[in-house]
């Protein structure tokens, strides 16, 4: 894991007068860890990334769910260490929307992409499906958000297996 990120993760959770717990995740956009002040913290590698999940979490401020999904409230964030701070959700849940563009802004990809994408989620969420496709539908419809980052961690359904 990159020294920087989890430099920043300690230099806003100590000035909070809390630890860090254990990491819950790390990936392209950065890491996150649970806290103890039983909550999530991301810090993000790429300002562009933090940005726009800061922006989605905003938007969905006073949402709780999607499609039966919980979502993550925002706790407090720190601009100049590109760091969110969450609730903890139990699935179903969606979360990690730094690949949540407003739709105005999405990039459009060619049918034949948007295809293969379609066949490899349908086989990563199985019969699972369905509710994840009822999630991303939602976010386009009543919150003017695409997700890009569709996987099975992002969007957990209460049947799914612990992996």
């Amino acid at each position: 894991m990159d020294e920087d990120i989890l430099r920043r993760a300690e230099e806003y959770i100590a000035a909070r007068g809390a630890a860090l717990s254990r990491r819950l995740g790390f990936g392209n956009d950065g890491a996150v860890w649970l806290t103890s002040r039983a909550t999530a913290l991301k810090v993000h590698r790429q300002a562009e990334r933090y940005r726009r999940e800061l922006h989605a979490y905003r938007l969905l401020a006073d949402v709780h769910t999607i499609a039966g999904h919980m979502v993550p409230s925002l706790v407090e964030t720190d601009d100049a260490l590109m760091a969110i701070e969450m609730s903890i959700v139990e699935p179903p849940f969606v979360l990690d929307f730094a690949s949540a563009y407003p739709i105005a802004e999405a990039p459009e990809f060619p049918e034949e992409v948007m295809a293969e994408w379609l066949a490899e989620k349908r086989e990563q969420f199985g019969d699972r499906w369905p509710r994840a496709a009822a999630v991303l539908r939602a976010l386009e419809r009543d919150h003017g958000l695409r997700l890009l980052d569709v996987h099975p961690g992002n969007i957990k359904s209460e049947s799914e297996p612990e992996t």
